[in-house]
């Protein structure tokens, strides 16, 4: 009998550990069904496709600029990058063309409108009349995914003046691992024009300063916007690595990393990624935001990829942090 209910309780006991075990079983399968779900959904966020923006108002494809890029002849390539770089290798037919070029360079950081958009139409001018830019033209601009948004802050002064240009989604580090074709010929600026085309004019050349905001009127408006930061955390904190006056950030300001909008592979994150994003710092498509970084590069590549994504009411600070922390008078935070 004794013999009987041991084998009972034994039987009993295997039982329910069979339950618990197939309990962690099923548990353990619902898990990795969900974790494959979550890799699936992420695989479906990050699939290329997604990234395309095949050629829209501020980006066009690795595969749109391969296909218009012998066609087009209205077609414009700007490497953004710096010189060595271009002559190490550079996408065919492209004129190299950096963001200093359409500034105002005049003084050191931190002297008023230093490294800001040239604003006389004239002189402006002058700067493009030698890319040969026709009145109906593309302009693609590219630069590294590890540099700081040249491409953008180049697409948003040609835009500030007129001038149809977007970005190159994926830049030269995507054209190049994707084994597209790479020349070292130089493209020849003030070459003589084709008499079959109509090229911009100075009449043509009309700025936009909607699109920007001053120091003045930051001081005025500062707490009616949303202000990112663009910079990396630790020059929002104070650090102070480009020779600015003070460390810190401004009032109120909320540390976006400009390339958290960015892909591995140097293309732009989706939409809803963007907003998710946006939603995690409490930034909604109807504030008014403000962005900057610490001479309105970084800045102007996100104020682009935000409109991107259906933020309108966005503009940048063409001045940024140079500027604002070379006044005392102007708060700064750490």
């Amino acid at each position: 009998m004794k013999y009987n209910k041991r084998l009972a309780i034994i039987i009993s006991v295997m039982m329910i550990g069979s339950v618990f075990v197939g309990c962690s079983n099923q548990k353990n399968e619902q898990e990795k069904k969900s974790e494959s779900t979550k890799v699936e959904q992420n695989i479906q966020l990050t699939t290329k496709e997604d990234y395309t923006y095949e050629n829209n108002d501020y980006f066009t494809s690795i595969s749109w600029l391969e296909k218009n890029i012998k066609d087009n002849k209205n077609l414009v390539i700007i490497d953004g990058r710096s010189d060595k770089d271009y002559n190490n290798g550079h996408i065919p037919g492209a004129v190299n063309v950096q963001w200093q070029a359409l500034a105002n360079m005049v003084g050191k950081a931190g002297d008023k409108d230093w490294g800001n958009l040239i604003d006389e139409e004239l002189i402006l001018y002058k700067v493009l009349a030698p890319l040969d830019i026709p009145k109906n033209s593309q302009v693609v601009v590219y630069a590294n995914k590890g540099g700081w948004g040249e491409d953008g802050r180049i697409v948003w002064c040609l835009q500030r003046a007129g001038i149809d240009a977007r970005m190159l989604n994926g830049g030269f580090d995507l054209w190049q691992k994707e084994n597209k074709e790479i020349s070292k010929d130089s493209k020849i600026q003030n070459s003589e024009n084709d008499s079959n085309k109509e090229y911009i004019k100075l009449e043509d050349i009309k700025i936009n300063n909607n699109v920007n905001i001053t120091t003045d009127e930051l001081k005025k408006e500062i707490k009616d916007v949303k202000i990112i930061d663009t910079r990396e955390e630790d020059e929002y904190k104070g650090a102070t690595k480009f020779g600015e006056a003070r460390g810190g950030h401004l009032p109120g300001s909320i540390n976006i990393a400009f390339n958290k909008l960015y892909n591995e592979d140097g293309t732009i994150k989706s939409n809803d990624e963007i907003d998710k994003i946006m939603k995690e710092n409490k930034i909604e498509k109807t504030d008014k935001i403000v962005t900057y970084c610490t001479s309105g590069i970084r800045s102007a590549h996100m104020a682009l990829a935000l409109k991107n994504a259906g933020y309108d009411n966005v503009r940048n600070y063409d001045s940024s942090y140079y500027e604002w922390a070379a006044d005392k008078n102007n708060e700064v935070v750490k």
